[in-house]
């Protein structure tokens, strides 16, 4: 409507004035409200023209959309097992930091688990007490077979000596049983010095090597008891929390709820446009939005980013071929918006629907001095023209209280 009253004044006004000034025709008499189709009919025919092509420059070069959300992301409250809820330390909607509680899960199968693995290491570590003792029991047993052996040594030397000096004053049956003695002594300190070494080796490599074996079984159990509790990923809040006790919960499609982090939503406008806008719409393009939740309000904005990809497009491959004719609406060009300045967005809910304009700037080209003075002109007057957009979001923000309180129907 405004277009159309901005093209009248200089085509159906223009008209008028001929046929009023030039040609004497007056209205209610020549010009009747019959007549008026015909007599005017250069400027209503212009006036019509003029709107068409004026309402397709202005949606093109500086597109609007009411597709346009606050999208958020929320984190699924899952655990990383399965089981039934013991205990809900959150109420329905509450606020949490970092490592709160939200709630635990029957930890009676883990908390067995854990006591079987921390008996573990305690009979390690007793094992390893005894082989200690035992190492300290065969150094004992060493010198004892030493001492023996040393015995019957120096009594084969003295007997041997006796022998050289008078033969045939020792047996030589005593001789021979004595070197017998000597290597059974030797033997002894042998399997002494075997039983250390075995004792040692249980001390250094083996028992250790088991006790960590246990340790990490310990570690695994501890792990899987901390699984049965909960906690708050990120900072946030909790809303629609319905877990309660005795509710089974598990990682896959039985989710306990979920928690929206801190400041989610507050940051980026997501909005998407048609697909004809797709060689307008430039990353630091101005905008400007009107949410519902916060009315009567303009934000200024900045395009931050346009994605490359339009979601209606997209496939998984299948046991079937696509059929053109058969696929989804067309999709629109998702582009990021951000608050021109701090605090843009306080006060607009997350999720909340909006309004959003982006607005085409020439400024650079129409300052270039290569830029010819023809289209010049036209840079100017494609700018130009975003003030009457900008006028109609300012309507619109001025009666969509009215629009969605009144005329919605609710």
């Amino acid at each position: 409507m405004l277009e159309l009253l901005l093209c009248s004044l200089i085509t159906i006004l223009p008209d008028y004035l001929f046929r009023r000034y030039r040609q004497g025709k007056r209205f209610g008499k020549e010009i009747t409200f019959y007549s008026v189709w015909y007599e005017l009919r250069w400027g209503i025919t212009g006036c019509l023209m003029l709107t068409v092509a004026l309402i397709t420059m202005i949606f093109y070069f500086h597109p609007t959309t009411d597709s346009a959300t606050l999208y958020y992301r929320t984190v699924p409250i899952l655990p990383e097992g399965s089981g039934r809820v013991d205990q809900v330390k959150v109420s329905f909607s509450q606020a949490v930091k970092k490592g709160d509680v939200l709630f635990t899960l029957d930890s009676s199968r883990q908390q067995a688990a854990f006591e079987t693995a921390k008996r573990k290491v305690a009979e390690v570590d007793a094992t390893m007490i005894a082989a200690q003792s035992d190492v300290v029991k065969a150094e004992a047993q060493i010198q004892e077979a030493r001492a023996n052996y040393q015995q019957a040594k120096d009594e084969l030397d003295v007997k041997s000596e006796l022998q050289t000096r008078n033969p045939g004053i020792v047996p030589q049956r005593d001789i021979d049983k004595l070197k017998v003695l000597v290597d059974q002594r030797q033997a002894g300190i042998d399997a002494a010095s075997a039983v250390k070494e075995t004792a040692s080796l249980q001390v250094s490599a083996l028992l250790p090597a088991q006790k960590a074996s246990a340790q990490a079984a310990l570690d695994q159990a501890q792990v899987d008891l901390d699984k049965t509790t909960i906690r708050a990923g990120v900072d946030g809040r909790v809303e629609q929390f319905f877990l309660r006790p005795g509710d089974l919960v598990a990682q896959i499609m039985r989710p306990a709820g979920i928690l929206i982090p801190d400041g989610a939503g507050k940051t980026a406008l997501q909005a998407g446009f048609g697909q004809i806008e797709a060689g307008v719409l430039k990353e630091g393009m101005i905008a400007e939005a009107t949410c519902i939740s916060k009315p009567w309000v303009i934000i200024p904005m900045v395009i931050t980013s346009v994605q490359d990809y339009i979601a209606a497009g997209q496939f998984q491959g299948g046991q079937q071929l696509i059929e053109a004719q058969n696929g989804p609406k067309p999709g629109t060009i998702l582009a990021f918006l951000e608050p021109l300045y701090k605090g843009g967005l306080e006060g607009v809910t997350p999720g909340s629907s909006c309004i959003v304009n982006a607005y085409t700037s020439n400024h650079d080209v129409i300052a270039d001095p290569k830029t010819g003075a023809l289209r010049g002109f036209a840079l100017h007057v494609v700018d130009a023209t975003g003030l009457v957009h900008a006028l109609l979001l300012r309507i619109q923000a001025l009666l969509l209280p009215v629009k969605t309180l009144v005329l919605s129907g609710h």
